[in-house]
């Protein structure tokens, strides 16, 4: 979402190199690009005003050590001015909204932007990694056909508990009903998913306010759609206004936003920004970090999220067992489907390159996702026997195989002479030569070799 935004910033911050001395003048030039950067990625006038200003003031005068350029302290002010316009000591400082037992919660926002899928998301994080056992979702959208469908669908997807009351009109009622429904199954967390409108209007604001007088959530979340831009910011100020916003869940940073909500949001609401849903899949929702999100605007990736995905994707038994194979070099396409496939559990290959220091601009789209999904269907395609033994696949077996994966046989080609040149490079790693070249790189022996 940041794209455009990041690849401002940093020839924003290019122009500061060389710089002894960091002074009005030669800021001034660096602070005009960071504020179209800004104004063009649809961040509201005030909050880029702001922004500016405060930076300014920060770095002007200010000496630079010997050891860090000018660019290098710009950053640093520009990245602590990023965190605190984000939302600094919000769900990121504390792990996220868990602590209270029973857990109340109550989503709201407009038509669209995603509040049951959301509502679903948030119990299932809840649940592995905040630590509610029980959670309960009640429907209480009684409008929009088939959204009890939905909501009863995504739930028992997740393995969730779900109450809905088709025949009863009155959401106060049913969300006191659901309430009661909580209690009496011993729920740890109760989460409402509301109805939306198209736009803002009396009778949705007046529905929330009674049910939010009604069953008293600890936590009010509005669902907002991030390619709304800055008037996603105004339909956070208006809920705000109607029923006291406690956080935010900012939807669809996946698509091709330009990430002015989330610069404004916070500074215009007072609303902390408290989860962010980043694609389409159930694990595609997380806490938001502003100091994280701050660095991947920056360019500078954020390698704690990555390390998170890959702990909770990654079986940690098979990851050891793959490892030894290949210090054996007895890795085989078994092993190696069964690699592609723990990836793929981690998110799609560009939200993986987003959060890689130095690779956030890297256009890695369809086109590698394809190749990997073309590889996985190619040694599906092999029996058993095949991808223990890759060496028997001779012209008639490879002919079956592409057309069992709908593909060429110069795809099959291809993918196995890149694996035969993936296991010539672990042989040579078990000599003393290829030990050798690896500490000319790392400047230490692999004990496991």
């Amino acid at each position: 979402m940041f794209e455009s935004l990041t690849d401002r910033m940093g020839k924003a911050l290019r122009n500061l190199r060389g710089v002894g001395r960091l002074s009005e003048k030669n800021m001034a030039d660096a602070l005009a690009e960071v504020r179209t950067a800004l104004l063009g990625a649809d961040v509201h006038f005030k909050v880029a005003r702001d922004f500016i200003d405060r930076v300014r003031e920060a770095c002007v005068g200010r000496e630079v050590l010997a050891s860090v350029s000018p660019g290098q302290m710009a950053v640093k002010v520009i990245h602590d001015e990023l965190v605190r316009l984000l939302g600094e000591g919000g769900a990121g400082a504390t792990g996220g909204i868990g602590g209270r037992r029973p857990l109340r919660v109550m989503l709201v926002g407009l038509h669209g932007s995603g509040k049951t899928t959301s509502a679903v998301k948030l119990a299932r994080h809840l649940r592995r990694k905040e630590g509610y056992v029980k959670p309960l979702l009640v429907a209480c959208d009684v409008y929009r056909p088939a959204a009890i469908d939905q909501l009863e669908t995504l739930a028992r997807n997740e393995g969730l508990a779900c109450y809905a009351d088709r025949a009863e009109r009155d959401v106060p009622g049913l969300g006191a009903a659901g309430l009661a429904h909580a209690g009496e199954t011993g729920a740890d967390v109760t989460v409402f998913d509301t109805a939306g409108r198209l736009q803002i209007d009396a009778a949705l604001i007046e529905e929330i306010k009674a049910l939010r007088a009604r069953v008293q959530p600890d936590e009010v979340l509005l669902v907002a759609d991030a390619a709304l831009g800055q008037e996603a910011v105004n339909v956070a100020r208006h809920f705000h206004e109607a029923v006291r916003l406690t956080g935010i869940i900012l939807t669809k940073l996946d698509g091709d936003a330009r990430g002015g909500a989330a610069l404004s949001m916070k500074s215009i609401t007072g609303v902390p920004i408290k989860y962010m849903g980043h694609g389409e899949k159930p694990e595609d929702f997380d806490i938001f970090y502003p100091d994280r999100m701050a660095q991947r605007i920056l360019g500078m990736g954020d390698v704690v999220t990555l390390v998170e995905r890959a702990q909770e994707a990654v079986d940690e038994k098979e990851a050891e067992r793959l490892a030894e194979k290949m210090r054996r070099s007895e890795f085989n396409l078994a092993d190696f489907l069964s690699q592609i496939q723990q990836i793929k559990k981690m998110g799609s290959l560009g939200s993986m390159a987003k959060l890689m220091p130095g690779l956030g601009n890297l256009s890695v789209g369809e086109k590698e996702e394809r190749k990997m999904l073309r590889t996985e269907a190619i040694i599906q395609s092999m029996t058993p026997y095949e991808r223990q033994r890759p060496d028997v696949l001779n012209g008639s077996r490879r002919l079956r195989i592409a057309k069992g994966a709908g593909v060429q046989v110069s795809d099959v080609n291809a993918l196995l002479k890149q694996f035969d040149q993936m296991r010539k490079l672990m042989r040579m790693l078990k000599t003393s030569k290829g030990r050798d070249l690896m500490r000319q790189f790392t400047g230490s022996g692999f004990p496991g070799f």
